[in-house]
């Protein structure tokens, strides 16, 4: 496909992710964490299984605690929130959305730890971060960004020596299957109609994007089954909550629901979901050492 500028993919993502936050309450978590959970067992339901992605995450990190984290492409603050909570870190959010941001801020307040989180507005090739940071979250955002080595090089350049990366995302499982389904109508109805734009690159395209900014990559894990299971968890809450999306989003809950089931249908034979963890274990050209 053609790729957009970053200013068009931020505009026609946002469509999506400016949607009510009444909505996403219907089909998420307690948290409204938009990203695959981990399960313990088949027993394990949805809120328990985000929080121990949200601890997986942590451990995959190495985080002990004080840590400065940035969440790139934050969502509804899930993660920055809970490694505030949980963590005592100073966590940075980015997002392009302004009704994400005001939601945050709101939690932050509630939950007493708006000394901890700062919340940076627009998208991230746009925006000055203040770093340095120990450890770089993006799950499922990069998805959502055309240039991902130039995205990956500026995120180096805000990192600490050592400082550790966590990238999950959704990805075709090879470049001949990225080719033959990449552009069929129900993965066009995910990427595009859905999400604005997103493009499911092959987990290699990842690795080298990582390994060209300048990371060393230290652990990749595949959650296929655990974010199977979570759609499944999402696609009945929406079920049973149909007549109240039409409510808060009217005409959203058959595309909504489109688009779960076609996210699921791949997992496996088209589609994978891995967890990426790299280090910065040597500087930039320009950075001070």
């Amino acid at each position: 496909m053609t790729a957009p500028t970053p200013q068009q993919a931020r505009e026609a993502t946002n469509k999506h992710y400016e949607l009510p936050p009444e909505l996403f309450a219907l089909y998420l978590d307690r948290r409204l964490k938009y990203s695959s959970g981990l399960y313990d067992d088949e027993h394990t339901g949805l809120d328990e299984a985000q929080t121990n992605k949200l601890h997986f995450v942590a451990r995959r990190l190495g985080l002990r605690g004080g840590e400065r984290l940035l969440d790139i492409g934050c969502g509804w603050g899930s993660l920055i929130l809970f490694m505030a909570q949980e963590y005592g870190c100073h966590a940075t959010g980015v997002t392009p959305s302004g009704p994400q941001a005001d939601f945050i801020r709101a939690r932050a307040e509630e939950a007493g730890v708006a000394g901890l989180i700062t919340l940076v507005p627009g998208s991230f090739t746009d925006v000055e971060v203040a770093g340095p940071f120990d450890a770089v979250t993006m799950l499922g955002s990069i998805v959502h960004m055309p240039d991902r080595t130039d995205v990956l090089r500026k995120v180096h350049s805000l990192m600490r020596r050592n400082g550790s990366l966590y990238v999950s995302e959704s990805c075709f499982r090879d470049h001949k299957t990225y080719r033959e389904f990449s552009r069929r109508p129900g993965t066009v109805h995910v990427t595009d109609a859905i999400f604005g734009f997103a493009d499911m690159v092959p987990a290699s395209v990842l690795l080298e994007a990582i390994e060209s900014a300048g990371f060393s990559l230290t652990g990749l894990t595949d959650l296929t089954a655990h974010y199977h299971r979570t759609i499944e968890q999402w696609e009945e809450r929406v079920h049973a909550g149909r007549d109240r999306v039409e409510e808060v989003a009217p005409g959203m809950s058959e595309p909504l629901i489109r688009y779960l089931r076609t996210a699921n249908a791949g997992w496996g034979y088209t589609t994978k979901h891995y967890a990426l963890t790299a280090v910065k274990s040597r500087m930039g050209p320009t950075e001070v050492r």
